[in-house]
């Protein structure tokens, strides 16, 4: 691999000619498919388009579309040109939208069809442009911005490229500057924790609005000449596992919840509905969990060779099964504000409960740490780290100092080998009563384990833990919620999950109450939980008050 891109235009240009002929981007189901070559051809007649209705370099072209192969058109088109991109979640609220749109002060739209009907009339009637992601045809134009004046450039390594707004799990949204250095610096870090190469398959399953699938799922495949392939549906069970068999990925990126979704839903009822497999589980765990893993290779397509997990904690008894399976499962940690890549650790590499050792180009140091726990404040340096964020200087200052370093506001340890272990956002920290640490994620890990839950937060209220837990949709029938039985039921389960948790924590952490959430969590792109709308108790999850 070629490691010196200055720019993604450096990208753009050398793979495009280096891959020609090789399949760059597809759909599972064929409809719609680029080689490199013929990439290079749509995104340059986008610029084209661009310029034509005085979209300059320097302009800022938001993208609001689910994945499919025009998404990388658009953000190449706009990128490689000087351009600056604004990625939007698909699942955002018009008022976010709104939001985004005005703050970001976009010129341009890409927007899929499917999308478009979110966006206000006011902001697409403001637009110079805007366009379908799904055929790249023109949905609206400003007559008066036809001006054919606009003028692509040359981006150098410093230049902006995106902005990335994100609410992440503690509040407010920023918008998160991050340059071409930037993008390039992930590529390199990538390339030297997992090698990839022209014959790789990559399957993208999350969102390319979010960083980690843009960089390491998007950008980095690009790099390296190799095919990159989109689902039309969503990722459910029933749609991947078709989608794994046809086909048959090499290289992969996941959240958590989806790998952990799967040993709870299939590989642990598989086990106990088996006479030898549960025997073999209480007599050989080992063995047990090696078969199992050859089977769970082969529902992948029997060639995934690198299945990398991050944007949140893997549960510990999930991770010792992959590695016991033999599954080439990768760890990786980052945020969108270093694009995204901090730490990683390949499918060699991997221990469990770290999050690996610091990427490559990557400095890494623990701020303030606890003298007696080793614990601190990961504070990063290195062209990962973005410029600040787009029109906040205050909150820029409280996350970078004048030399480069960027707190992440994460706490963790690290050992003899260099490896990092995460404990816990520093803002989600609960100070127990004795002045200790108690970090909920560790709790929830526990209670996540019970069966029948689905997922956990644990939040402090009144001094005391409090752990709210939504079930899995079969344990409980919400339609009799105001039946005896019901309520007897759920008090029976309430009362389970306290005396097991307390039992497998220590004492300081040991939770007072448990409370039952009809509906999901609300998450983050990365399907984390969002903390900060659970934390007062008079407060539903949209953050309005209750009567």
């Amino acid at each position: 691999m070629r490691h010196n891109f200055d720019s993604l235009a450096d990208v753009f240009h050398y793979t495009t000619v280096k891959y020609a002929k090789h399949t760059a981007f597809r759909t599972l189901e064929g409809d719609s498919s680029y080689t490199y070559s013929s990439f290079s051809d749509i995104c340059r007649r986008q610029s084209r388009l661009l310029s034509n209705f005085g979209i300059n370099a320097g302009d800022k072209v938001a993208i609001l579309s689910q994945n499919m192969p025009n998404w990388p058109v658009a953000f190449f088109a706009v990128t490689a040109t000087g351009r600056i991109a604004v990625p939007m979640l698909t699942e955002l609220t018009q008022n976010e939208i709104t939001n985004i749109l005005v703050h970001s002060e976009s010129k341009a739209l890409y927007v899929s069809r499917r999308l478009y009907s979110k966006v206000p009339e006011d902001l697409l009637a403001s637009m110079h442009l805007v366009i379908a992601t799904d055929d790249l045809s023109i949905l609206r134009v400003n007559g008066t911005a036809y001006t054919c004046d606009g003028h692509p450039s040359n981006p150098t390594a410093d230049d902006l490229a995106c902005i990335i707004y994100t609410s992440g799990t503690t509040g407010a949204a920023k918008g998160v500057m991050l340059t071409h250095k930037n993008f390039c610096a992930n590529i390199y870090a990538s390339w030297v924790a997992a090698p990839a190469y022209r014959r790789d398959v990559f399957l993208s399953i999350l969102p390319l609005a979010h960083t980690y699938e843009m960089s390491v799922g998007m950008l980095y495949p690009f790099s390296v000449g190799a095919m990159v392939c989109y689902l039309h549906k969503p990722p459910t069970p029933s749609i991947l596992l078709p989608a794994f068999k046809q086909l048959r990925p090499t290289m992969m990126l996941s959240v958590p919840l989806v790998i952990e979704k799967i040993y709870k839903s299939s590989i642990i009822p598989t086990i106990q509905k088996s006479r030898f497999l549960s025997w073999l589980d209480k007599t050989n765990h080992g063995l047990l969990c090696l078969l199992v893993g050859m089977r769970l290779k082969k529902t992948f397509g029997g060639r995934i060779h690198f299945f990398g997990i991050g944007g949140a904690k893997l549960d510990p008894e999930v991770e010792a099964f992959l590695g016991k399976a033999k599954f080439p499962y990768a760890i990786g940690y980052g945020l969108t504000e270093t694009a995204p890549l901090i730490c990683n650790a390949n499918p060699k590499g991997t221990h469990l409960g770290s999050t690996g050792i610091a990427a490559a180009g990557v400095q890494i140091r623990l701020e303030n740490p606890n003298p007696i726990t080793g614990e601190g404040e990961i504070v990063v340096k290195g062209d990962n780290v973005m410029m600040g964020y787009y029109k906040d200087f205050e909150r820029t200052q409280q996350v970078l100092s004048p030399d480069g370093w960027f707190r992440t506001g994460d706490l963790a340890s690290v050992d003899k080998k260099h490896r990092y272990y995460i404990k816990g956002r520093l803002g989600s920290v609960i100070l127990g009563p004795s002045g200790e640490n108690i970090y909920p994620e560790e709790i929830e890990n526990v209670i996540n384990n019970i069966s029948g839950i689905n997922e956990s937060l644990v939040v402090e209220r009144d001094g005391h833990l409090v752990a709210l837990v939504h079930f899995d949709d079969n344990v409980l029938d919400w339609n009799y919620e105001n039946q005896d039985r019901f309520i007897a039921d759920l008090e029976r389960r309430k009362a389970d999950i306290l005396e097991f948790v307390n039992s497998h924590v220590n004492r300081n952490s040991r939770i007072k109450e448990v409370e039952v959430e009809k509906t999901p969590f609300a998450k983050t792109a990365t399907l984390k939980i969002k903390r900060f709308l659970y934390k007062d108790k008079s407060k539903p999850a949209d953050g309005t008050d209750k009567k």
